[in-house]
């Protein structure tokens, strides 16, 4: 298949001026929900009913309430054998969608062959008054019902009845208009829900040793080792590196804890009898609401556990009572860290656990999620593609999921949402999903909601007070290639409390100081992270409707670390996109030097001069320098900002393999000759890196071997001329030797030589340790 031509322009970000909350994009707004565009709904709350006749033979009533206007029809759940139930639902229409003048409201009684009329309540639209918040909520009435020729009949509905907007607070919880093919138990799944991810803690374990072990074989010294469990967490000490029955390890454990402690922690220690075999000789059971909660880095105090024995009489495990072993432990709680459940890069919460170390916010980020335009069908359904759109948003401990919009390519949700922010150098994640659980069967088939792709904003590229009303391009890559999805449109505002207390933070260390008092290490964070994003999965995909683990994993970037030939060329390609002023600077300095304009360094020679014989001024004028640069750079500051650049990922330039090989499984689940052709591939790069580190060393190595004496010669020669430019130094003024040293660099081509210079030949010929290898 031919692939489609690249055109920028698709991948940009756009911006728009939709109509938010009645004032036009841009201007300072100071009403509630003013970062949306106003939807009208008309509203019924159906509370209950009473004295309701028995239409049955048998005598009872099995009431439920029917919402008709125009081809909508909403029903409650029904109740049997109850003359006054209570529903307490709220039914919500699109006024955009509304085509009758009136709303009718029926009551029926439930019938095996066909459901009985009641009566109705009829409301003509013209006359159903209108609710905006902060108002507070129409109260209900009590209407007598009537039958279909105006006749009153028994019994009475109390009802309410009202146009609002979707900044009503029955919004969230109501049956919409556009989800009635949605069955009652995929309903839930589809409405709007805030989420906050449990509190998380870092419990270290100090193992620090045991006192007399009982080893199941006396023969023999024990090869004692620690193991602790908490959850599906496990990890283990070295082994004691003295065999004795009182071991001492003095190592830290570290794990993580989510409130509310629901698991417990285990310790077993064990002897390792052979390979693949060990023996549990003691364990201790404790309990994680007990355990101590440390706010720095001061000590707290070690306690000594009892280790009990677990002994199997009769093929059953029980507890041996009588045992003297015990374990010195010291565990708390950090509330002094941060624990990262996000990449580091893409981070929106930076502060401690223990809230008692929590400062002051310093300002709220608000958040629009509009509309969203040219979704690609991600289903099949009834011979044709559709796609069911929601979108979740994530900073700091708080997750927001919109509604479903059912069946829509332009779904619009226009919902607003806000945090608090701690810091600015964070950053809000909002991603676009495909409902796969619309309805409930599928759950069990293992359906999992589709990507449709994220956007994210960094919050200090932002102006304070100014509203950002963008089209954000919805961008994946798939084995495939590069692919847009569709677009997000978003209004953001950040708005700032005290301007100065956000420039001081920029003073401020990025993470708590625990983790520069008592930092982790690399490996530890990295395992810690997947373990903090294993546990916000599970519990927020045990809320309901369930916040499911593929979308959690997606939003956290759970797969960042994964090997990447894309992102490899990617980031070489960063790291030039650095150096690259660099290497500019270096070239415009050899054109000086070479008097390719002579004029240039004509004038570069004066400065040269001037700053020779006024050193002061040498730091002053390059502060100046920066500071005219930044004043400079200011005319073409961004004013939109940042989004995924697919240029700058080379998605649109890499390999259909090397997409293979990001999206395959790991371990791999491709056959061996494939295999065997990307590993060659990267023993090739790794031989280029290989080289380019050997150089490196070299390098280094040669440099040692000056003053090393492992060439005598060399090192004599070094030594002397050390000795002698030492005299001259010391007798010649430093001004003098600066600016002849600056004449010789900026010397006249005709002055100059192709052939290396006397240090450089000196240097190369110095040794290295590349003769001892192998």
């Amino acid at each position: 298949m031919m692939q489609r031509p690249f055109r920028p322009e698709e991948y940009s970000l756009k911006e728009t001026s939709p109509h938010l909350g009645g004032a036009a994009a841009g201007d300072k707004l100071t009403t509630t929900y003013d970062l949306v565009e106003q939807m009208q709904y008309l509203y019924v709350r159906v509370v209950k009913a009473k004295e309701l006749p028995s239409k049955d033979i048998s005598g009872s009533c099995d009431p439920y309430v029917e919402v008709k206007l125009g081809n909508y029809k909403g029903t409650t759940r029904h109740f049997e054998k109850k003359t006054n139930p209570e529903w307490n639902q709220v039914f919500a229409f699109s006024k955009e969608r509304i085509q009758a003048s009136v709303v009718e409201i029926i009551v029926k009684d439930k019938d095996f062959v066909k459901d009985d009329y009641i009566g109705r309540v009829l409301f003509d639209l013209n006359e159903v008054p209108k609710r905006v918040p902060p108002d507070s909520p129409l109260a209900p009435q009590w209407y007598r019902l009537e039958e279909r020729n105006g006749h009153k009949v028994k019994g009475e509905l109390m009802l309410a009845v009202w146009m609002g907007t979707q900044a009503d607070e029955a919004f969230p919880e109501a049956w919409h208009s556009d989800a009635a093919s949605i069955p009652g138990d995929g309903l839930a799944s589809i409405r709007s829900k805030v989420y906050l991810t449990p509190k998380l803690w870092y419990l270290r374990v100090n193992v620090i040793e045991a006192q007399d072990l009982m080893p199941n074989d006396k023969t023999r010294f024990p090869e004692v080792y620690v193991k602790a469990m908490l959850g599906n967490q496990a990890l283990r000490t070295r082994v004691s590196p003295g065999r004795t029955l009182n071991p001492m390890w003095n190592e830290d454990l570290m794990f993580v804890a989510a409130e509310p402690f629901e698991e417990h922690l285990i310790l077993n220690v064990e002897d390792r009898i052979a390979p693949g075999k060990d023996d549990v000789i003691g364990r201790t059971v404790i309990s994680l609401q007990h355990v101590a909660r440390r706010l720095d880095y001061k000590l707290l105090n070690s306690q000594w556990y009892n280790l009990e024995k677990h002994v199997i009489v009769d093929g059953e495990q029980k507890k041996e009572t009588k045992f003297s072993s015990r374990i010195h432990l010291r565990i708390c709680l950090e509330g002094g860290y941060h624990v990262l459940d996000e990449s580091t890069h893409y981070s929106s919460d930076l502060r401690p656990t223990a809230k008692q170390l929590w400062k002051h916010n310093i300002g709220v980020l608000e958040l629009g999620i509009l509309t969203a335009q040219g979704l690609l069908p991600m289903k099949t359904k009834d011979g044709r593609g559709t796609t069911d759109p929601y979108c979740v948003a994530k900073y700091g401990q708080k997750w927001v999921r919109t509604r479903t919009i059912i069946d829509s390519f332009t779904p619009k949700w226009n919902e607003q949402y806000t945090w608090e922010v701690h810091d600015p150098c964070t950053v809000i994640t909002i991603g676009v999903f495909d409902n796969c659980h619309l309805n409930g069967g599928e759950k069990a088939n293992g359906a999992r909601d589709t990507r449709i792709g994220k956007v994210r904003i960094r919050l200090s590229t932002l102006e304070t007070d100014r509203v950002y009303t963008h089209s954000y391009p919805l961008i994946v890559l798939t084995p495939g290639g590069v692919k847009k999805m569709g677009e997000v449109q978003l209004a953001v505002r950040f708005t700032c409390s005290s301007l100065l207390n956000m420039m001081h933070l920029y003073s401020q260390p990025l993470l708590p100081k625990m983790h520069y008092i008592q930092p982790l290490s690399v490996i530890q964070v990295d395992n810690l992270r997947r373990q903090a994003t294993n546990i916000v999965s599970t519990r927020l995909s045990r809320a309901e409707p369930p916040l499911r683990k593929e979308i959690v994993e997606y939003m956290l970037d759970v797969d960042s670390h994964m090997w990447s030939m894309r992102k490899s060329k990617a980031n070489f390609f960063r790291i030039m996109g650095v150096l690259s002023p660099l290497i500019a600077v270096a070239r415009w300095f050899d054109q000086i030097c070479h008097w390719r304009n002579p004029l240039t360094t004509i004038l570069i020679h004066v400065l040269f001069v001037i700053l020779v014989l006024y050193p002061e001024l040498i730091l002053p004028t390059i502060f100046l320098y920066l500071f005219l640069i930044g004043v400079w750079y200011y005319r073409w500051r961004p004013r939109q900002p940042p989004h995924m650049d697919t240029r700058l990922s080379h998605a649109e330039t890499a390999h259909p393999d090397e997409l293979d090989e990001e999206f395959d499984t790991f371990p791999t689940s491709r056959p061996p000759d494939i295999v065997r052709v990307r590993y060659d591939r990267l023993r090739s790069v790794a031989g280029r890196i290989q080289t380019v580190v050997g150089d490196l060393a070299t390098q280094g190595e040669r440099l040692q071997s000056l003053l090393s004496w492992r060439d005598p010669r060399a090192t004599a020669l070094f030594v002397t001329f050390c000795f002698i430019a030492a005299i001259v130094l010391y007798v010649t003024p430093f001004r003098v030797v600066v600016f002849l040293a600056g004449l010789y660099t900026l010397r006249h081509p005709r002055f100059r030589h192709k052939m290396p210079s006397v240090p450089l030949n000196f240097f190369r010929r110095l040794p290295a340790r590349t003769d001892s290898m192998l």
